[in-house]
């Protein structure tokens, strides 16, 4: 009884190393592309076509003098409204990010002048799709 455990023990750890992992990455998105975070941009049409998934996180550039990032409610995003934000990202680089932590909609916007140019983004972040199921490879001959 003791060989057979052991035997079988070996091929379930030996199947374990062999079987792949499915990656699950967390995913960058420099907001804006190469023209970054600057007004007189579309970020919706930026957005467009992208999904935005738990873990993954957008990538800012800017002019730290000149802007920054706020995350808002929706009405005070739709009247560019920046006074009261649920929370500052801008850590004073010009470099920030927004990690995107929970299934929700985010609303950003520039909060020194920039919204009313079109300074402003608004991603539903998704839980991400589940890995497509395991099939073990074919028996060897």
């Amino acid at each position: 009884m003791g060989r057979s455990m052991v035997l079988i023990s070996a091929v379930v750890l030996a199947f374990l190393v062999a079987a792949p992992i499915p990656e699950v990455t967390a995913k960058k998105f420099l907001v804006g592309d190469k023209k970054f975070w600057n007004p007189n941009i579309n970020y919706t049409i930026w957005a467009q076509g992208k999904h935005f998934y738990v873990g993954d996180w957008l990538y800012f550039v800017f002019y730290r003098d000149q802007h920054n990032i706020l995350e808002v409610n929706k009405a005070d995003y739709e009247k560019c409204i920046s006074n009261r934000p649920i929370r500052n990202y801008t850590r004073g680089a010009g470099r920030d990010i927004v990690p995107l932590y929970e299934t929700r909609r985010y609303y950003l916007l520039d909060g020194r002048g920039g919204c009313v140019q079109g300074m402003k983004l608004d991603v539903l972040v998704e839980t991400p799709p589940p890995p497509p199921p395991f099939t073990p490879p074919p028996p060897a001959q």
